[in-house]
């Protein structure tokens, strides 16, 4: 697939997440975790990085972008959920010097997920500022949703 058809399609994925946003900070848990600051970091299997940063607190949506990026660079990486991956490695199931990702440098926590397109194109996205679970679920419902 071209770049520019790739990032036509990034950048529509990122529009709709933004669209969802407000939807999830109407939760009170949601909000408080926000606090100002969400970010998501796509990146294409070329290597070309995408991203968007949300919310009134620069510096905090700076770090959420920072995490995004980790999640999302690990996913790059290693084609395997964040999360899972740890927990593969952890229970002896995969030897992380086959991704030469090593501990301490694991992510850890959830937001970061490997999306399949529909032409075949695999993006790796990290997703930051919402609950673990919400930071995978919007990505999906953006991806789900309509143009």
């Amino acid at each position: 697939m071209a770049q520019p058809e790739i990032a036509t399609i990034i950048t529509a994925l990122i529009d709709k997440v933004e669209k969802l946003i407000p939807g999830y900070l109407q939760l009170e848990e949601e909000r408080k975790k926000a606090r100002g600051g969400i970010a998501i970091c796509i990146i294409d299997p070329e290597g070309a990085i995408y991203g968007k940063m949300f919310g009134e607190d620069k510096i905090l949506a700076r770090e959420r972008y920072r995490t995004a990026w980790i999640k999302a660079s690990q996913v790059w990486i290693t084609g395997i959920r964040t999360g899972e991956f740890e927990r593969l490695v952890y229970n002896g199931e995969i030897d992380e010097a086959t991704f030469g990702i090593k501990k301490p440098d694991y992510i850890g926590w959830e937001g970061g997920q490997p999306i399949h397109l529909p032409n075949g194109v695999v993006l790796a996205v990290g997703f930051s500022g919402l609950q673990s679970a919400t930071d995978l679920e919007i990505v999906n419902r953006a991806l789900d949703m309509e143009s």
